[in-house]
């Protein structure tokens, strides 16, 4: 199965690395829920290009809480490489949001980004409070995303920010 904007989101539940944690959270994905999620793909852990996007989308966290959406990030990596990766590396130490091991690649594979080496593109994802998928991007691994620029691309509170996390750098 692979989503499509307007399609209800996969309903799963993933372990997720979230900084102060001990051990692992659970994240449920898909569904009613009362907030917006903006759910983002990133290819690996400990990569070049990785911590400066998930830096890039610590710093709109605050943003995206004001307009009711919770931002959730994956990668196909397992919750140990999460942990040791953002434990260590100085870029990603501002990250506090929920990041999904999809080490099954059940949720990459939905979503239509998993590729034949088990990791993902960069596909980002905004989802409504009632599971229903209201806008997408997807990028190849070698083009990345610009958090920084600010346009609406639909009526929605949460999508307000979506251009930010998508406009790809060429």
């Amino acid at each position: 199965m692979t989503v499509t904007v307007g399609s209800p989101a996969p309903t799963l539940e993933l372990e997720a690395y979230r900084r102060g944690e001990a051990e692992p959270v659970t994240v449920a994905l898909g569904g009613e829920r009362e907030r917006w999620v903006v759910l983002f793909f990133y290819p690996r852990d400990f990569t070049f290009i990785c911590p400066t996007e998930l830096a890039a989308f610590a710093e709109l966290e605050d943003a995206f809480r004001a307009e009711e959406a919770d931002v959730v990030a994956a990668s196909t990596d397992s919750y140990w490489s999460h942990k040791a990766w953002f434990e260590t590396n100085a870029m990603v130490s501002g990250v506090d949001y929920a990041v999904v091991a999809d080490t099954t690649h059940e949720l990459s594979f939905n979503y239509g980004v998993l590729v034949e080496d088990g990791s993902a593109l960069r596909g980002t994802f905004i989802v409504d409070p009632h599971g229903i998928i209201r806008w997408a991007c997807v990028n190849d691994m070698k083009v990345g995303r610009n958090v920084g620029i600010h346009a609406p691309v639909a009526a929605s509170k949460a999508a307000r920010y979506a251009w930010a996390v998508c406009v790809p750098l060429v």
